[in-house]
């Protein structure tokens, strides 16, 4: 067993996580955005991008309820959750914006949910930009997806290029901040933007 599992494993939120059943501890980021911020509301029709393994999605499905949707996707397979609908797709893929499309049968999602991250290649510069390039491609769904007044939530690492990035929602959200969850790894470079508000 690793130094690194070892001390994952006694780390307090992924202690929390296993306790209350969530499949990451990455929920506890996303219940501490909601916390603050009030993003999600029941009856809700969510998109989570990036879902695997579906922590995020548990999450949403409380807040939502029954009369909510939560639609899930990522490069890899998820296990099924009740009440959510879980797709296998790319999104730096048009397919999977038409896919997504097509669930949502004409109507827009009122939260757009991004915890994409790259593959770590150990070269921060070139992770940092990847980050970047991933928010990006979630911003495409949420001009096509969200509806007036929407919110999105996107994880991004800070650097030289996050400013940009920020200067493009401010021109089409009324709200956005940066957060850093108690419950993100003291060692991590991860933030989330938080953007309130989409001028449609």
């Amino acid at each position: 067993m690793t130094r690194w599992y070892t001390d994952k494993k006694h780390e307090h939120f992924y202690k929390e996580s296993k306790k209350h059943g969530y499949r990451a501890r990455s929920a506890f980021k996303l219940k501490q955005i909601q916390n603050k911020y009030k993003i999600i509301k029941k009856d809700d029709i969510v998109i989570d991008l990036g879902a695997a393994p579906g922590g995020w999605s548990q999450v949403v499905r409380e807040i939502v309820g029954e009369k909510g949707r939560v639609i899930g996707i990522d490069l890899i397979s998820i296990q099924t959750l009740n009440g959510a609908i879980f797709l296998k797709g790319d999104m730096t893929k048009q397919e999977s914006i038409d896919e997504l499309t097509k669930i949502l049968d004409e109507k827009k999602a009122d939260v757009i949910i991004s915890d994409m991250s790259p593959n770590i290649s150990g070269n921060y510069s070139i992770d940092q930009a990847k980050s970047i390039y991933l928010c990006e491609q979630a911003f495409k769904t949420v001009e096509i997806l969200l509806k007036h007044n929407g919110h999105f939530i996107c994880k991004v690492f800070e650097g030289e290029d996050l400013e940009n990035f920020i200067q493009i929602l401010l021109s089409r959200f009324r709200f956005v901040k940066r957060f850093s969850p108690a419950a993100s790894r003291k060692s991590s470079s991860e933030i989330y933007i938080i953007a309130q508000f989409f001028k449609k």
